[in-house]
């Protein structure tokens, strides 16, 4: 099965994390240069969980300018204009616990009610290469946080990613697409 096949069929169903990562594993790696630009994002179903809260809260993808300056949390307003949002205000460690005990409806209209606060035309991440699961490829570094998104590259135009949190084991990750405008 060819691997946007195969990313189909895990975006329609949903995979194990081993499902997942024995996917990952096997795609190319990425170079940074061939992630400038804006991408558009999808959660992958995984049982992690932090899933539904990017698509609660109108995630839309990343943006990267350059290697120092990516922007990780790029949303989408109800009239479809795209903003950036730091990531330092959110609470990861409190929503990792959480998330799944808080509506989708509560989520979306809590992020309504802070972008003001939450958004930013600065750069919060850095895009840098990493070895990662026996492979040096392209990963965000976000700027606080103790996370680093990695990917492998589907296609020139997929990316699968990976959001790796410092305070969560190794074999537990939320895994995304990223896709390019």
């Amino acid at each position: 099965m060819e691997n946007i096949d195969f990313l189909n069929v895990i975006l329609r169903n949903g995979a194990s994390q081993s499902v997942a990562f024995a996917f990952y594993d096997q795609l190319d790696i990425v170079e940074p240069e061939e992630m400038i630009g804006m991408w558009q994002g999808e959660e992958i179903v995984t049982g992690h969980p932090l899933e539904g809260l990017l698509t609660a809260s109108g995630w839309y993808g990343k943006e990267f300018i350059d290697e120092e300056h990516v922007h990780p949390l790029v949303f989408k307003k109800s009239n479809e204009v795209l903003y950036t949002i730091s990531p330092n205000w959110i609470p990861f460690n409190f929503l990792l616990q959480s998330v799944q005990n808080i509506p989708n409806k509560i989520l979306s209209s809590s992020m309504t009610i802070l972008r003001p606060i939450l958004k930013t035309n600065k750069s919060a991440a850095r895009l840098r290469k990493v070895n990662h699961r026996g492979k040096v490829t392209s990963a965000m570094i976000y700027d606080n946080k103790g996370i680093i998104d990695v990917f492998r590259k589907i296609d020139e135009n997929t990316l699968l990613g990976i959001m790796d949190i410092k305070e969560q084991l190794p074999d537990k990750a939320f895994f995304f697409i990223l896709r390019k405008v």
